[in-house]
């Protein structure tokens, strides 16, 4: 048991996805507080605890993930060799970092933050770790999209830093996590669907095969296109910078899960899932940066 293992199981690629999300969101909602004319008006101690809490949080409920999954991780060859099934650690030793580090998120949350940023970084650990992975994940098809909801609490987090409270904006950039989710783990599902169908977790591709699958991941990001431009039109809403970047990227994405479906292929799926991945940094991003440079045209 190593310092390695310990980071293994915290998920940083994970880790780092939702801190930025929530650190954006962060710097974005300063945009729609009490002080709309000064935007990145920062209270360091409160972000920085933000960035520390949120951090815990998703590390503390990965490492529940892998505690839980560990059964099937044995059998699955692109997840055998993870500390518990490779013997490296015991899953005692996982499931109380697990537990010890998602009590002590809240905890910070709590006396750093305020209580709707707190019951948002509790809820994400709660959606990911009881809704998706103990209940959703080995029994119902519609498991990545219901569990996605455990990606928007770190924005929902972020937002509520700022305002104290979560109003009709944050909850829907929040949203934006939500909708990108499902067609991008499914383009994972259907790469490793034989893996998934060895252990009999019903992720979609094992259920309705690639075909049908490339045709959801399609129809799921033909609406998270509109959604995300229709932001726009808000008021309050994001402004020119982060709706341009939201058509670019999203028609990217648009694109390659078209060409999905032509092709719904392990390997093409592979690719789609990279181009996919950055989607939810640049667009957070873009609201972020959006936020400092801010030009809206009336409509």
């Amino acid at each position: 048991m190593t310092a390695r293992d310990f980071v293994e199981i915290s998920k940083p690629r994970i880790v780092v996805v939702l801190v930025i999300t929530a650190v954006t969101s962060y710097l974005a909602a300063t945009r729609f507080d009490a002080t709309p004319n000064v935007a990145w008006d920062v209270n360091w101690f409160k972000l920085g605890f933000l960035t520390l809490a949120g951090a815990l949080a998703s590390m503390g409920a990965s490492a529940l993930n892998h505690y839980y999954d560990r059964d099937i991780d044995r059998v699955m060859e692109r997840t055998a060799n993870r500390p518990i099934p490779s013997g490296r650690m015991s899953p005692k030793t996982v499931l109380s970092y697990g537990v010890g580090v998602s009590i002590l998120s809240v905890i910070i949350a709590w006396f750093t933050l305020n209580p709707m940023a707190t019951g948002m970084i509790a809820l994400g650990i709660f959606f990911y770790v009881i809704i998706y992975t103990a209940w959703l994940k080995r029994n119902n098809a519609w498991n990545i999209v219901i569990g996605g909801f455990a990606g928007s609490a770190a924005s929902m987090a972020g937002w509520a830093t700022v305002t104290g409270s979560m109003d009709l904006l944050g909850f829907l950039v929040g949203w934006l996590v939500f909708m990108w989710t499902p067609p991008h783990f499914w383009c994972l599902a259907i790469r490793a669907r034989e893996e998934y169908a060895s252990v009999r977790v019903p992720m979609l591709p094992v259920l309705i095969g690639n075909q049908r699958t490339a045709s959801y991941i399609l129809a799921n990001t033909a609406i998270l296109l509109p959604y995300s431009v229709g932001l726009y039109f808000l008021n309050p809403g994001p402004g020119l910078l982060y709706t341009i970047v939201a058509a670019v990227s999203g028609s990217l994405m648009l694109i390659y899960h078209y060409k999905l479906t032509k092709n719904p292929t392990p390997e093409f799926a592979w690719k789609a899932y990279k181009v996919t991945a950055p989607y939810l940094v640049v667009i957070f991003v873009a609201l972020a940066v959006d936020a400092l440079f801010y030009v809206k045209i009336p409509v």
